[in-house]
């Protein structure tokens, strides 16, 4: 009997065999889409290995139903990618692969891919080009544009008036003018000229672009490690590669993509949750084919396939964003630095505040370190202030010395920025008779209050309620406590009423679209003072930014999570780097009531590599990452005595290893979220291949045991958070 393996999107990890006729054998290689029963139901599966011959089995094999694709949809590179990425996360691969795939293509259906993005004179256009009229002078500056060979669609149409568009459409209906497949690589805009240090890690990486390496691009913010990235990229398009690029969160991708088209033209294809399920999958085709040379996207765009890759560029390496919270918990970082090792090619690391498991590679000698220490301006950074407010008064959590500050840059004719990690009006609502705070009926949380649209919100679960005239318990009067950025735009509005304020977070910003409108009134100086959360920490640029306002760094200094100062340090050197990057004389306040932290003084007198080393010190005095790999296993169910007795029967029925600790059970940070209680294991291992094969021999009677009882359980592989 003929039988061939299929991977189906469903959460079990076991092989899924079924039988081929004959007249389909030749019809299956690997990568190929095809329907099979599968229960009750029918699934789109892909083919994952080579049909073979096998002896049929006690039970009904049954057969494929039909097969979708003529040619495979999905190329090995990406199958290997998917399966590692199976094996490592100890996820099921039919959900890896669901997880790479754009929706229609999950689905089983067609795509039809974007026309070729060069343009190229006909024949027909040659003679028409002689006979045109004076008065076509679209056309005829349309047509001469492409006298000389093909170019990209973009590059043709700079040569037109605002009118080209028509003029295009007149040229392709007539057939004067064809869409072809164009390698014209050559930069649409004039490259940036490199300081002598930017020119000096532009050779450095250049150097090494044959075969795998790991670099990390350790660049203060605002020393033009984009431009390094762009005159990379230059290198490998021209000798006929392709480039990933990867940013944490979609806000960046746009205006990183904005910059590559600039400079590249058409061949750039974003790759992010912001686009339809149509635009993802054809740019998706775009990739694989070799017509989108460079892709920029989030994480997700680390499964794009790529018919040449050549060059991955990982920016903002640091940031958490590129973990995936729930599903498969992949961290994007870590694939993409997998992928280029598996093909033999460069992957660059880009960041002001590089992770300390990024550090410790460049130390071990595992990853190449490169640096950027001065500002392309070669301005002094800005001043970093402690503004100790123990003693002073708080007038909706501003100082005055932070308000005089803010005044006094507006007044000059600077842009102002005012940062808080909190959305919402106030975290808390209290009832100032009796005591009562209003919690949220599904987690251990507050609910947190949202002035504007007049609710209650619990950040956690999403629980939405409207907000009470009076205390539920006793009547009396309920009063915020605490600030988050709809208070402090409130403030100050009241107390700057001739400048614009516009808030950044993602109560304020629903979309891409929306996100980018605002920044592009920044970048012409339409606003004057920003309020924001991490929306507004990285990656951006603002000419006329002078100032930047912590309100509360406070909050991250005694987080339970052991990574909660090194995003801290992370966070107030990405902030204070939006500011002064023009070249005009840029400060910085730290609001704090522990003005003595030692670490926090060693950030700001000290910078961040001194304060980085100092972590981790005490990451390996307690044996902690990136001196030890983790993996947590988290449980939900309706009481706390199921989620623990669950785990007790993990401890007890799964084998340890000799060099894995394993603490817990224990409840979760917050033990009560979305009506669930949540209890959790911890592993921890100095040896990453002992904890992995120690994950290999649990997954059988894991997922015994959720069979079982039915409860909800996931496993977090190298966890973000241990929240």
């Amino acid at each position: 009997m003929k039988q061939i393996t299929v991977s189906v999107p469903v959460p079990l990890r076991g092989r899924f065999d079924y039988e081929v006729p004959d007249a389909l054998a030749n019809a299956l290689p690997p990568g190929v889409r095809v329907r099979v029963p599968f229960g009750r139901r029918e699934l789109v599966g892909l083919v994952i290995e080579p049909w073979r011959d096998a002896p049929a089995p006690d039970f009904a094999i049954r057969p494929i139903a039909a097969v979708i694709d003529d040619t495979p949809l999905v190329p090995s590179e990406l199958l290997a990618l998917c399966q590692w990425a199976a094996d490592y996360y100890q996820h099921p691969l039919g959900e890896v692969l669901a997880t790479a795939l754009p929706g229609p293509f999950r689905r089983g259906e067609f795509v039809i891919p974007k026309p070729p993005d060069g343009l190229a004179l006909t024949a027909a256009g040659h003679a028409a080009l002689a006979t045109l009229p004076a008065r076509s002078g679209a056309l005829r500056s349309l047509l001469h544009a492409l006298v000389d060979g093909p170019r990209q669609a973009a590059a043709a149409r700079a040569a037109l008036p605002k009118a080209g568009a028509a003029a295009l459409r007149k040229a392709l209906d007539a057939g004067w003018v064809a869409r072809v497949d164009c390698d014209d690589v050559s930069p649409l805009e004039t490259p940036l000229a490199l300081t002598d240090e930017q020119r000096g890690v532009l050779d450095t990486l250049l150097a090494a672009r044959d075969g795998f390496s790991a670099t990390v691009l350790e660049g203060v913010t605002g020393s033009g490690k984009t431009e390094v990235y762009l005159q990379l990229a230059e290198a490998v398009l021209r000798d006929g590669g392709q480039v990933l690029v990867l940013a944490p969160e979609i806000g960046l991708t746009p205006q990183l993509a904005a910059r590559f088209t600039a400079r590249f033209g058409d061949g750039v294809a974003s790759f992010h949750s912001g686009l339809s399920e149509a635009e993802r999958a054809r740019h998706w085709l775009a990739a694989r084919d070799g017509r989108a040379r460079i892709v920029v996207g989030t994480r997700s765009a680390v499964f794009v396939p790529m018919a040449r890759l050549k060059l991955v560029i990982v920016d903002e390496e640091h940031d958490v964003s590129y973990k995936q919270q729930d599903g498969l918990r992949y961290g994007a970082r870590d694939v993409a630095v997998l992928r280029a090792r598996r093909l033999g090619v460069p992957v660059l690391l880009g960041s002001a505040t590089p992770s300390l498991e990024t550090l410790h590679n460049a130390d071990g000698g595992r990853y190449r370190r490169v640096q950027l220490l001065r500002r392309v301006h070669q301005h002094a950074p800005p001043r970093i202030h402690l503004l100790d407010v123990r003693h002073a008064p708080l007038h909706d959590g501003l100082s005055e010395t932070m308000v005089d500050a803010v005044a006094r840059q507006l007044a000059s004719g600077h842009q102002a920025l005012l940062f808080l990690n909190r959305r919402g009006y106030a975290p808390v609502l209290l009832c100032h008779d009796c005591g009562h705070v209003l919690p949220c009926p599904n987690c251990d949380a507050r609910l947190v209050m949202h002035r504007a649209k007049q609710r209650l919100a619990c950040h956690h679960c999403g629980h939405v309620e409207a907000l009470p005239p009076a205390c539920p318990d006793c009547g009396g009067k309920l009063v915020p406590v605490g600030q988050g950025t709809e208070r402090i735009e409130d403030a100050l509005r009241l107390r700057f009423p001739e400048y614009r304020i516009e808030r950044f977070d993602s109560d304020r910003l629903r979309s891409a679209t929306a996100l980018n409108a605002l920044l592009a009134d920044v970048q012409r100086g339409a606003v004057h003072l920003l309020v924001g959360t991490q929306v507004l920490a990285k990656g951006h640029d603002f000419a006329g930014l002078a100032f930047a306002g912590l309100i509360d760094v406070d909050q991250a200094l005694f987080g339970s999570d052991f990574r909660a100062l090194e995003r801290m340090g992370q966070m107030v050197t990405q902030v204070a780097g939006r500011v002064g990057r023009a070249g005009q004389p840029g400060e910085v306040l730290l609001q704090t009531h522990q003005p003595e932290h030692p670490l926090l003084r060693l950030l700001v007198e000290q910078g961040y590599a001194a304060f980085a080393a100092r972590l981790m010190d005490e990451r390996r005095q307690f044996d902690l990452p990136p001196f030890s790999s983790l993996a947590l296993l988290r449980v939900e169910a309706k009481t706390e005595g199921e989620a623990m007795a669950f785990l007790r029967s993990v401890r007890r029925d799964c084998p340890a290893a000799r060099e894995v600790d394993i603490l817990g059970p224990a409840p979760a940070t917050m033990a009560r979220r979305a009506g669930f209680q949540r209890a959790q294991l911890l592993l921890k291992s100095p040896s990453r291949a002992a904890l992995h094969r120690m994950l290999a021999s649990w997954m059988p009677t894991l997922e015994a045991l959720g069979q079982k009882t039915r409860l909800r359980w996931s496993l977090d592989v190298d966890p973000a958070d241990l929240f």
